[in-house]
């Protein structure tokens, strides 16, 4: 029988990892992630993202809003302008305990 604590603790897991999956849901969200990878340690501003897109620099800020929001993309101002880059350091240990979590839950499942 499954742990109803491991439950418990996975539902709180996935609760508190929500934001980063509906971000990176989206596929023209992960192609902006891909860009920023691609990018210098200096970012890329809006302007840049728009010219790899069929997107408007709005849509592009819009969604630049959503990754930054869930903490994986990080603005830096230079100026008049906003560069952004990725920010993963640290973003993917929730997901990775959630990992470890429905790891032991399926062990658990198969005994």
């Amino acid at each position: 029988m499954i742990d109803k604590e491991k439950i418990e603790i996975a539902r709180e897991q996935f609760k508190n990892c929500s934001s980063l999956f509906i971000a990176l849901g989206d596929p023209m969200r992960q192609k902006i992630c891909l860009d920023l990878a691609e990018a210098s340690e200096d970012g890329v501003n809006v302007a840049q993202l728009a010219g790899k897109s069929i997107l408007s620099r709005p849509a592009i800020s819009h969604h630049l809003k959503v990754l930054k929001d869930c903490g994986i993309v990080e603005p830096i101002k230079k100026g008049t302008q906003i560069f952004y880059r990725l920010h993963l350091k640290g973003n993917f240990l929730a997901v990775k305990q959630l990992i470890q979590t429905m790891d032991e839950i399926l062990i658990e499942e198969t005994r």
